[in-house]
């Protein structure tokens, strides 16, 4: 290896220690400080009762009093599909629980057969949806009177300047609760209302292993043009850039111009979005700290959950007497399922699949990525409904699909490389020959490769044709709700990793490990002994020397790092993909050897006819 390569491998090997030393000590310093913030049950019962009864930093929007003192009513209403519950506290939806989905998906082995035990949105929110949020002439207590109504529930509230505030709230289909808000000043003076926050609902993890929450939970909004998503790095006090320059955090997020066509609160296969039938002002998120999860087993002292509750707000303005001003919205509250929320775009006109973030930063790849995540999100879905397959073999049908379809560019990418290969005497010969001008060099090898037909980035043509591919696969395995709990051979979900058993007394290996130790994920395990496999079968670029070569081949193994606690489905997706490159590689090694160039074949003298 020359001097460039070893200090290009030294500092990339410095990074990434650094790397690791970094995110330990962002864990330990988030539960120093939840742990500080959030004291132990024991602790707390000595607080005196005024700083007991104050809420924590940052749960709750300012201008908000919820007296839990007065006796909590609540309604509740069901259909085919969900299981609402309705609060007098706040006078909003408190829970939507979809009766198609377990909280949490179970081995294979273990059914589900608990009651009740299903995928529940906003249940541990501190505010109900469409709890109205504002100065205390708005709220009051905050107790509203229930009343059942014919297809929902109407939600009413007098306040003593005068002001009477009406929720009502009706159940249709596809998850999507139609509802209004009324404020009526019933005296005969004007009466100033001031900003309002009428809030959507909070992201929050659906259990406690919830570790991607941080990465695709948060809340969302969309403009008519374009959607902006915010999720817990932009409040975490622990946020750096570059990994070693801390930045200032933030209390909250703002965003918007009278131009909020939906916003959302949503973690990975969930959503709620509200839709208001004209835009509203603006959209408002916060951290909000949640209750601690029941029968999990944690410390006191462990870090809090935490989730961001969103908003839109809505100007202030003077009502006159008896005049009354009324706002309707949409609710949508259920799966990231792209059909059902393309078919909910389309009748509302308003894009409301990106809420399923494909296009988020680098994945969406300047709008490419997104398409190939749509793309093969519906392919798999009309491969399972069509042949009633199960995800995962759909999963390997569309790799081998996809390998056969790129397989003529892969071929001519290799074809190029062992033509390259046959050019290394030459090519050598030029670097000794020219290894004081660099400049005489690049031109003598461009001569080179135009005499004899060949592109040198011909290798890497199969690649960058790919890589949208990819892109679009990993994008589209992060959100895909239908792989939740979708079974293939051991592995019970292929949206987690394939955990066979876990290795104790490993807990200090950073990033792979847990307190209970080392997991076994065998898909990861495959995927890169079939990669190795691959790169030992490719030829080497001709003028690298053999310490390059060795790292080359070795390099698969940087996917370890990223994809051994990542969904299955992607291991599945690399592994079957990895495979078929094999083979192809063992297929294009029987082709004949292409001639040396400058080189012409022997002739064969002819052959006497025989008498």
């Amino acid at each position: 290896m020359d001097r460039t390569g070893k200090i290009v491998v030294a500092l990339c090997a410095i990074l990434f220690v650094a790397w690791l030393v970094m995110q330990q000590k962002y864990a330990a310093r988030m539960e120093r400080e939840q742990a500080r913030t959030h004291a132990p049950a024991a602790t707390q019962t000595e607080t005196p009762a005024a700083e007991a009864a104050a809420p924590p930093p940052a749960t709750t929007a300012p201008g908000l009093a919820l007296d839990t003192n007065l006796p909590e009513q609540t309604l509740t209403l069901t259909n085919a599909r969900a299981r609402y519950v309705f609060t007098s506290r706040g006078g909003g939806l408190k829970s939507v629980a979809l009766l198609d989905y377990p909280e949490t998906v179970s081995p294979r082995w273990q059914p589900f057969e608990a009651a009740g035990a299903v995928a529940t949105l906003n249940a541990r929110a501190p505010l109900p949806a469409l709890a109205i949020l504002g100065s205390t002439n708005l709220t009051g207590n905050g107790q509203f009177t229930l009343t059942r109504t014919d297809d929902g529930v109407r939600a009413e509230k007098s306040l003593p300047d005068g002001l009477r505030l009406v929720k009502e709230f009706h159940l249709s289909s596809n998850y999507l609760v139609t509802a209004s808000v009324t404020l009526v000043n019933t005296t005969a003076r004007p009466l100033s209302l001031p900003a309002q926050e009428w809030v959507i609902g909070t992201a929050a993890p659906m259990d406690p292993d919830d570790n991607n929450f941080p990465v695709y939970g948060g809340a969302m909004w969309f403009d008519g043009a374009k959607d902006q998503t915010v999720n817990l790095s932009y409040f975490s006090t622990n946020t750096t850039v570059l990994l070693f320059f801390p930045r200032t955090p933030k209390m909250e997020y703002r965003a918007g111009a009278s131009n909020v066509v939906w916003a959302a609160a949503y973690n990975q296969f969930f959503t709620i979005i509200a839709m208001p039938q004209t835009p509203a002002g603006q959209v408002v998120a916060r951290p909000v700290t949640l209750p601690p999860y029941a029968d999990t087993g944690q410390e006191t002292n462990a870090p809090v959950p935490q989730g961001i509750q969103a908003a839109l707000v809505y100007p202030a303005q003077v009502l006159e007497p008896h005049q009354s001003v009324a706002r309707q919205l949409t609710f949508f509250a259920g799966p990231k399922e792209y059909r059902l929320l393309a078919r909910i775009g389309e009748q509302f006109h308003n894009h409301a699949d990106l809420v399923m973030n494909f296009g988020t930063g680098l994945f969406g790849l300047f709008g490419v990525g997104t398409f190939f995540a749509k793309l093969l999100l519906l392919m798999m879905n009309w491969l399972h409904d069509a042949t009633r397959m199960g995800y995962g073999l759909a999963i390997v049908v569309i790799t081998v699909l996809l390998r056969l379809f790129f397989w003529p560019f892969t071929a001519a990418g290799m074809r190029s490389m062992k033509r390259m290969q046959a050019l290394a005497p030459e090519l050598k010969a030029l670097k000794e020959k020219y290894k004081d001008d660099m400049q005489k060099l690049m031109q003598k090898q461009q001569e080179l490769y135009r005499k004899h037909k060949i592109n040198p980035m011909g290798g890497c043509l199969p690649m960058l044709i790919q890589m949208p591919v990819f892109v679009g696969f990993y994008t589209m395995l992060r959100s895909a709700i239908e792989l939740r709990g979708a079974h293939f051979l051991w592995v019970a979900d292929l949206t987690k990793p394939d955990t066979l058993f876990m290795i104790p007394g490993l807990t200090f290996i950073p990033i792979f490990s847990t307190p209970v130790g080392l997991p076994f994920n065998l898909l990861p395990l495959l995927m890169v002994g079939a990669m190795v496999w691959q790169a030992h079968l490719q030829p080497p670029s001709p003028g690298m020397d053999p310490t390059q070569q060795k790292m080359m081949r070795y390099m698969p193994l940087i996917f370890l790092l990223f994809l051994y606690n990542y969904s299955s489905g992607m291991s599945l997706y690399m592994t079957f993909s990895t495979l078929m490159s094999v083979l192809q590689t063992r297929l294009t090694r029987l082709a004949p050897k292409p001639a040396a160039p400058g080189s012409t074949p022997a002739l064969t003298p002819p052959q006497k006819k025989k008498k």
